[in-house]
């Protein structure tokens, strides 16, 4: 009875220390942040770091694409005109003898430009705007949403080719044509975000220790609300690419001879059935950009969900 009870008691022993081990392992690990969390979220979604991995690589091509394109975009060789694919020029050439591999990489620059840059205006208008509908919440919430609802009225494609026809053509154009015709989705999410978070009990606590409004905004309600309004300019991307590159196909966006891979299915689509390469490639190259950036977003948009968290 002895042996038994001392066997007993030295795995009661052992368990306890397991257990202590355990616990004071898990304390000792380093606690993970929001941002640390998402990171590690966002890199297990296959798809989104696929997209993610494809969006740098074009990126990069657009940043170094006067070194990596074998020929200048411009420049006719009337020597080589309507080559099909083939070693010298893996893309084939135009018309004119322009290397379509050439005009595709420095295409890349368009419309990374574009829905990025779009982005950064539809920001700088929308958020402002959002921030202070929604902090105030009063009579300039009221005016402020009454003109956000009259700009929600307009089809924002056919504005931006009224804005597009005015300015006439040009990437600078196009920039403030998106940007000032895609800031109202922005402006909406921001000022419903903050009207969620000015009631919150750290806000009041701010508010009463005297912390004044802008403070409150940039330093508390802002910070707080960016989530929601990162993935949205995420999934704003390639929908800025797509108006571009409608805009490159009636017409009225890039000025050639500068390739735009909208601009390039626009003008080659009525070759399809006899050069098919000139128009199949950047159309491919559209949406793959497209797919990429939708796949990051919806990544991104899982990995910042709180919800989302294991408990």
């Amino acid at each position: 009875m002895d042996v038994l009870r001392s066997h007993r008691e030295e795995r009661l022993a052992a368990t306890t220390a397991d257990r202590a081990g355990l616990t004071l392992g898990s304390l000792a690990r380093p606690h993970r942040t929001l941002w640390r969390d998402a990171w590690h979220r966002l890199i297990a979604n296959r798809l989104a770091l696929a997209g993610g991995i494809v969006v740098v690589l074009i990126a990069l091509m657009a940043i170094f694409a006067p070194l990596i394109a074998p020929y200048p975009y411009d420049k006719p060789n009337y020597s080589a005109v309507s080559q099909f694919p083939n070693r010298d020029f893996p893309m084939g050439t135009d018309l004119t003898g322009r290397d379509v591999l050439s005009r595709m990489i420095y295409g890349a620059q368009v419309s990374m430009l574009v829905g990025l840059g779009a982005q950064v205006i539809v920001f700088l208008i929308g958020v402002p705007i959002g921030a202070l509908s929604g902090y105030t919440a009063g009579k300039v919430d009221t005016i402020l949403m009454r003109f956000v609802e009259v700009m929600y009225a307009f089809p924002q494609l056919l504005f931006v080719i009224l804005i597009m026809a005015a300015l006439g053509r040009g990437l600078q154009n196009i920039f403030i044509a998106i940007g000032v015709t895609g800031w109202v989705t922005i402006a909406r999410l921001t000022r419903a975000e903050f009207l969620s978070i000015r009631e919150k009990d750290y806000i009041q606590a701010a508010r009463a220790a005297g912390a004044s409004p802008w403070r409150l905004i940039t330093r508390h309600m802002l910070p707080n609300a960016l989530t929601p309004i990162i993935v949205a300019l995420t999934f704003g991307v390639p929908e800025a690419i797509f108006t571009e590159a409608g805009l490159s196909f009636i017409g009225v966006g890039i000025n050639p001879p500068r390739p735009s891979w909208g601009q390039m299915v626009g003008e080659y689509y009525i070759y399809l059935q006899s050069y098919w390469y000139l128009a199949l490639f950047p159309a491919i190259a559209i949406a793959l950009l497209m797919m990429s950036f939708t796949f990051f977003g919806n990544g991104l948009r899982d990995a910042l969900d709180p919800r989302m968290q294991q408990r």
